[in-house]
């Protein structure tokens, strides 16, 4: 009941944030159907946010069974609508043809509890359905001597779909009750239409009477054929009795007709989606566990006995524990303790280890956050190392194969102007080109010592001084090694060979001939990082060639390792980012629009030029060369970092950055990428390193000010609010998120209060039983010396779970209260634009 009140006195101070996480895999289709004259289709995929394109996958050609496993995370804080998968036919000529869409709606997605992984079969486009955007307007039921009717205020509307070649529309709204209805005028050429417009329906006394709804449309004007739907609201004609005025933005909805599956003849997607909805709550709240989750690290207790970590791992399932450890990692990189805290792990791990060949085998928490931790502040170094490496062998395209039985000599006669080769030539050439390759990323692993993040190194010392004093015998002086290379190179190093996209090495999957080639060099790799000790030992000795050149590798790598940990601690500092300000954190070409130029609708308006972005400036120059000057803009200055309408410039993937100077004058950039996934990287990287500026802008303009007016909005005052809203925090997920502690506690809670049953009978209530059986034991003798201790440990387990599981329900009863809260206020509200 304290704990309840406690709550409730600072329920007023503020409220919850609500943060929404969307996971969605393309795996593979079936069945497409044909739409080339080859008797094939060349399918990719599109993926739309409440109509917002956030992802395009690649194209596989020539196949009616495309297999993509494109992955992908979406952090949308303000929530979503729906979720949209478009397979397109990329044709080399005119237009892409749409096969088929599958559409699914947040609550369907949020039905399913452990997320969605099914077969879904594609439905057909229809445009009545395709609407997007909100309109703005007041509707009001009017009674006075005059008569009855209802007035409609129309104002505006925005993001409303383009229906016209332009990229645009000819909008116009319409208000419908029972027979009555009345329209506004037509705006040309524009997606955000500026009506301000009053109309006035006049209704009958008897109709007052009636049910009903109050229908709101909205249309696209075409001189030549019937008018293009654009979307609708419907109001209960009940809530203007209940509420005579009601105004405010407005979802626009599609006419509501029933998709078509055409019987499975446009063929299934199989998808995996997966929706995470969290109410945050203040900082304040979260405080005590972040108290006992750092007490475990500073003033850790004897191995053996319970503290918060260990009990969170006990109550961690295997498929959730890769994300509990990420989320672990980040709260200690933000309190600057991930040494400590990954030095307590390990430390157990080492200790419950008795046989050195089982060390770190098994996917304990120790080992999903020693890899989560590479990833975090070491996949800029990954990159360093590996990039150059990666895309000499994904242009090369060469064709390698060390297997007899998966050599395929019709293949050969593509890389030999000499006709036909034999086996024995295939292999001896694959042998050579790994031998290459394999040499090129040993040579650059070990001279990176100086590039690789200290706290990394500083975290692999700690780790190789553990298993050290666990194993000093001279048979295990390899096992120090191994334990750091285990991690470095098979799960780290290894894992981005085999699939560089999902380590951001590359922005589209292998083909077929380039991922035999990364997995035999990372089957190679995989053998550097355990010193040779297990050549000749497994079923493939057809690996054997590569064997000397391993072998050969190992001493430089044990060097590598010795030169690696030669590293004085580093002071760790409460963090924002996984990363330095200074570190460069996103680079390369894009094309830049000349501010001032004079041929703005021409593709000479845009010119080539290298950017760089760190958390503190984002730069460009005319090349990468170091002694090129730079132009900088500061990040703190960024309020906004949008998409551009294609008709702004005629121009497709253009994003702008609005800044503002010390003046208060806003100063906007335009910079276009090569395509849509590029596009949403660097909104994304961007967006990340401007997340905690305070001056961030609610509503920007998608279009340009052109003539007098934008092209957006068709406003003539450059200095007019925007007339979309922004999106600051809508992001990719990855490795380069921002810290946040509040919502990465709250997934820390969540693990917590799933297991708390679990906790309860573990550690109090069989331990009360024990302590009491074990008391009585020593009071009556029938314990030898030391029981007394025993009594003692199992007292400090069931104290710290105590605490714990105070704080979990201290969290429990304040989501409550806020979530009563937040009912209270809603109920006041009869209609939620």
């Amino acid at each position: 009941m304290c704990r309840l009140n406690k709550w409730q006195n600072h329920s007023h101070l503020s409220k919850m944030a609500k943060n929404t996480s969307l996971y969605f895999r393309i795996v593979e289709g079936r069945s497409l159907p044909v739409k080339d004259v080859s008797g094939t289709s060349d399918p990719y995929c599109i993926v739309k946010v409440d109509n917002e394109v956030v992802a395009r996958t690649a194209t596989v050609w020539k196949n009616l069974n495309p297999f993509w496993g494109e992955e992908y995370t979406l952090h949308l804080p303000t929530g979503f609508h729906s979720l949209a998968f478009y397979v397109m036919d990329e044709d080399t000529i005119g237009h892409d043809d749409i096969i088929g869409k599958i559409s699914l709606s947040k609550d369907t997605i949020g039905a399913k509890v452990k997320g969605l992984d099914n077969w879904l079969n594609l439905t057909r486009v229809d445009p009545d359905e395709e609407v997007q955007g909100e309109i703005h307007f007041g509707l009001e039921l009017l009674r006075d001597a005059k008569g009855i009717g209802l007035r409609c205020h129309f104002i505006e509307a925005r993001d409303l779909a383009p229906r016209d070649i332009s990229g645009t529309s000819d909008p116009f709204a319409r208000i419908l009750f029972n027979n009555h209805s009345a329209e506004t005028s037509i705006i040309k050429k524009t997606r955000y239409p500026h009506w301000g417009e009053t109309l006035e329906l006049e209704l009958e006394t008897e109709e007052l009477s009636e049910g009903g709804t109050v229908t709101v449309e909205v249309w696209d004007w075409d001189m030549v054929g019937k008018n293009d739907f654009l979307g609708k609201v419907e109001i209960p004609f009940a809530c203007l009795h209940k509420t005579p005025l009601v105004q405010g933005w407005f979802r626009l909805l599609p006419l509501g007709n029933n998709e078509d599956d055409a019987g499975g003849k446009l063929g299934a997607l199989r998808l995996k989606v997966r929706l995470v909805e969290d109410h945050i709550l203040p900082s304040m709240y979260y405080q005590p566990l972040i108290d006992l989750l750092v007490q475990s690290v500073i003033s850790p207790a004897k191995v053996e006995d319970g503290s918060p970590l260990t009990m969170l791992e006990e109550v961690t399932t295997v498929e959730s524990r890769q994300d509990v450890a990420m989320t672990l990692v980040k709260i200690y990189l933000g309190r600057g303790l991930v040494v400590p805290f990954l030095d307590y792990l390990n430390t157990r791990e080492v200790n419950h280890t008795l046989d050195p060949n089982t060390l770190f085998r098994s996917n304990s928490l120790a080992s999903k956050a020693m890899e989560q931790f590479m990833k975090a502040v070491g996949m800029l170094y990954l990159h360093e190392v590996l990039k150059p490496i990666i895309n000499r062998i994904f242009e090369e395209k060469k064709y390698i194969e060390l297997d007899p039985c998966k050599i395929d000599l019709n293949r050969t006669r593509r890389i030999s102007f000499k006709g036909a080769v034999s086996e024995a030539e295939v292999r001896e050439s694959s042998v050579e080109m790994l031998q290459g390759y394999l040499s090129n990323i040993v040579e650059s692993i070990i001279g990176s010592v100086t590039q690789c993040p200290p706290v990394m190194r500083v975290a692999f010392k700690q780790l190789h001084k553990r298993v050290e004093e666990q194993f000093p015998e001279p048979e295990n002086e390899d096992v120090k090694y191994l334990a750091i290379s285990g991690f470095f190179f098979l799960r780290f190093l290894a894992p981005a060979i085999l699939t560089p996209k999902l380590f951001h090495l590359r922005d589209q999957h292998a083909d077929t001939r380039t991922s035999r080639t990364l997995l035999l060099l990372a089957k190679a790799v995989q053998s550097v990082g355990n010193l040779g000790l297990q050549l000749g030992h497994g079923k493939e000795l057809w690996m054997e060639p590569l064997h000397p050149i391993i072998l050969y590798s190992v001493a430089s790598v044990k060097d590598f390792l010795d030169k690696l940990i030669d590293i004085d601690s580093v002071s760790e500092v409460p963090q924002r980012a996984v990363f330095l300000p200074s570190v460069t954190v996103k680079q390369g070409y894009l094309q830049k629009h000349k501010a001032e130029s004079p041929q703005l609708l021409s593709r000479f308006s845009f010119k080539k030029r290298y950017f760089w972005l760190s958390s503190e400036t984002l730069s460009y120059a005319k090349t990468p060369d170091p002694w090129q000057v730079r132009s900088s803009i500061p990040i703190q200055c960024v309020c906004a970092v949008e998409r551009v309408d294609e008709n702004a410039f005629q121009q497709q993937h253009v994003l702008q950055v609005v800044t503002q100077d010390n003046d208060g004058q806003m100063h906007t950039i335009y910079t276009q990428c090569k395509n849509v996934n590029e596009l949403n990287q660097w909104l994304s990287a961007i967006r990340k390193a401007s997340i905690y500026n305070r001056r961030m802008l609610p509503s920007f303009h998608p279009g340009a000010y052109r003539s007098g007016k934008w092209t957006c909005c068709l406003q003539a005052d450059r200095a007019t609010s925007g007339c979309s809203r922004t999106h600051s925090a809508v992001t990719l997920g990855d490795w380069s998120d921002p810290l946040d502690p509040d919502a990465e506690t709250q997934t820390i809670y969540k693990q917590l209060l799933q297991g708390r049953d679990k906790l309860r009978k573990q550690y109090v209530e069989v331990e009360a039983e024990m302590t009491t059986e074990e008391e009585n034991r020593v009071n009556s003798g029938r314990l030898p010396d030391g029981a007394d201790c025993s009594v003692e440990l199992l007292k400090h387990r069931q104290a710290a779970a105590v605490r714990l599981l105070g704080v979990v329900l201290d969290l429990e009863q304040a989501h409550a209260t806020f979530q009563r809260q937040e009912r209270v206020e809603a109920g006041s509200l009869i209609l939620t634009p």
